[in-house]
């Protein structure tokens, strides 16, 4: 055996001997009689090896050449481009998208390559390839030199039709993903490094497995302004990708987003507010208590912000929540049944805990009759209690007294309902917001009250006075 072939025998990339062979002539030829076939032979095989990669997030633009093995996660349509020169012809050039279980990468073929894989290339085949990366304009491409498909070598990347969010895994392009839309955001800009300017927006939208936050890029960003959340939406050729650890669905110029007439149920995973500690990054669900005014600051850098507070009651306690920048302008009253989504928890006012809501969170106003209760393993709650109602009662006895207090309680809102401007009336609710003026809701109807007296958020109380609209001046309460 030659030295060549002892060489080749050790290597441990994927080439023929012939092919082998070849190389080192070429290099020998190269280096111009410096260098025998023994040490052409090793300098090939030393090549070779710097141009196999591990896996497809080891792939970057400085690297001269890559050597690895992806499966097709899509095939866009080849398209033709005019070459410099009155003689030259048309060239093509076709982008695929693959992915391995480190990422997705897109590579490009040209001319003859592009016209041959545009035929025969479909979702879910292995191929071994070999290019040049480049920076491209979604990010690091390579350039095909040579791609065969390889039917021996297997790849856990999921390519399929529609998938949910538990499905999603990173690498994965060409996603199609039903959900219903939980929060929207606003429309940023900012500028490229060719000067050029960009647009970007966040939607998150969530299934029966999960949530998942949409970025959307450049004319597809300006949707956010037309989707209102609660409706169900279909995320169309999107791509898998991680932030800050965590999966996000990115939306280009080749995606889309669709409302669709379909019934998809999100069910928050939330965690008792009692639980909480500084430092967590959680999920809370309850009903919102109180509401304060927004309020806009100056920052460092002299930039206007804003923050509004509210304060959101569970079945273990209750906790304030900031809300940041575009978050404060979101319309939220007591009575209301929300889920706050990654926010941080931090150490507040008085010694106590209060949760941030950053441009990360999500905030859903979710429906009275959906199944949170069920999910934070209230399985015995009423399902007549809804609302503050479901929170904020602290009758205590057996069922027969308490449904004849509730009973009572009814009887005398409704006549408070009707009753005309400036008539004394009787209201009995849950202290919403505590101070001047306080605040009371029944499940039905929130009134403003002017009076002195010390009452506590989540008590239950009755007062008694004049009426005009929504505000009553109490003479008594008790």
């Amino acid at each position: 055996m030659g030295v060549i072939d002892e060489v080749h025998g050790d290597l441990d990339a994927d080439i023929s001997l012939d092919e082998f062979r070849d190389a080192v002539e070429e290099k020998v030829e190269q280096m111009g009689g410096l260098a025998d076939e023994e040490t052409a032979a090793m300098l090939i095989a030393h090549e070779l090896d710097e141009s196999e990669v591990n896996g497809v997030a080891d792939i970057e633009p400085g690297i001269e050449e890559v050597k690895f093995v992806a499966k097709v996660t899509s095939v866009g349509d080849i398209r033709t481009f005019e070459r410099d020169g009155d003689d030259a012809e048309d060239g093509h050039v076709l982008n695929v998208d693959v992915a391995d279980e480190t990422g997705s990468i897109r590579i490009s073929l040209w001319d003859e390559q592009a016209r041959g894989a545009e035929e025969e290339l479909e979702p879910g085949q292995v191929l071994r390839i070999k290019g040049r990366p480049t920076d491209g304009y979604s990010g690091t491409e390579v350039n095909v030199d040579q791609a065969e498909p390889d039917d021996d070598t297997e790849i856990d990347v999921q390519v399929q039709d529609s998938y949910s969010v538990s499905d999603l895994s990173l690498g994965l392009s060409d996603v199609n993903l039903p959900g219903k839309l939980l929060d929207t955001g606003t429309v940023r800009t900012f500028d490229r490094d060719d000067g050029s300017e960009g647009k970007v927006a966040n939607l998150t939208v969530g299934d029966e497995t999960g949530r998942i936050r949409i970025t959307l890029w450049d004319e597809r960003a300006d949707i956010v302004e037309e989707l209102e959340p609660g409706i169900t939406v279909e995320i169309v050729d999107g791509y898998v990708r991680e932030r800050d650890g965590n999966l996000e669905l990115h939306v280009g110029n080749r995606g889309a987003v669709e409302e669709i007439d379909a019934d998809i149920e999100y069910v928050p995973e939330s965690t008792p507010i009692e639980n909480l500690e500084i430092g967590d990054t959680a999920d809370i669900t309850g009903v919102i208590r109180s509401s304060d005014p927004k309020r806009t600051f100056d920052r460092d850098d002299g930039s206007e912000g804003q923050v509004k507070n509210v304060r959101v009651q569970d079945e273990t306690g209750d906790i304030r929540v900031a809300l940041w920048g575009e978050k404060a302008d979101r319309e939220l009253a007591p009575g209301d049944k929300v889920a706050f989504a990654d926010v941080s928890i931090k150490d507040g006012w008085a010694d106590d805990i209060e949760a941030s809501a950053g441009w990360q969170s999500t905030i859903s106003v979710l429906d009275n009759s959906s199944p949170t209760d069920a999910a934070n393993g209230d399985n015995d709650t009423n399902e007549a209690e809804t609302g503050l109602d479901a929170f904020g009662s602290d009758v205590e006895g057996d069922s027969e007294e308490t449904t004849t207090e509730t009973e009572s309680d009814s009887t005398a809102d409704a006549n408070t309902t009707s009753a005309d401007d400036g008539e004394q009336v009787e209201f009995t609710g849950t202290v919403v917001q505590a101070g001047n003026p306080v605040v009371l809701d029944d499940g039905e109807e929130t009134i403003s009250v002017e009076t002195d007296a010390d009452v506590h958020l989540g008590q239950e109380v009755t007062v008694r006075g004049e009426r005009r609209g929504g505000k009553l001046d109490a003479e008594d309460v008790f």
